[in-house]
């Protein structure tokens, strides 16, 4: 029997931060969580976030932008939101389900325009690091709501 925790982090594209986190949450604490990720609006997932994740030893390569409707009857015991939009666009959770809200900035929007590589790159950098931050203080830190 698995007793993990299941957890899902959701956000506006599943595209870049919920990706990190749930590969973050599976390979630093995937003996207490089982995660996943979803969007208010999937898009394909990010490849600057994938090279992010790469340079630190994680290949989310073939991941897939899920839709947030796409769990239907799941039943997770933490549902946190990444973002302002995903907060807002949050669907009806039953009461037992406790939702949390950790909004990081987005990569794509802060690195939109530039066109030096690794001017852009800085952002997702910061946004991954920060991400597994909040990780690694799991679970503790999903109690402080």
């Amino acid at each position: 029997m698995d007793n993990r925790l299941k957890i899902l982090f959701l956000c506006t594209g599943n595209s870049c931060r919920s990706q990190m986190a749930e590969a973050w949450t599976n390979t630093l604490k995937g003996d207490q969580f089982k995660a996943f990720s979803a969007g208010v609006e999937p898009k394909k997932i990010d490849l600057r976030a994938v090279r992010a994740m790469a340079e630190s030893g994680i290949d989310i390569s073939m991941q897939q932008a899920k839709d947030m409707n796409a769990f239907g009857d799941s039943e997770f015991d933490y549902v946190v939101t990444l973002c302002d939009n995903a907060k807002d666009s949050c669907p009806f959770f039953p009461a037992r389900i406790k939702l949390l809200h950790r909004s990081f900035d987005d990569p794509p929007s802060l690195a939109e325009g530039i066109t030096d590589d690794q001017k852009a790159m800085a952002y997702y950098r910061r946004v991954r690091d920060e991400i597994r931050s909040f990780v690694e203080k799991m679970p503790e830190v999903l109690a402080e709501e």
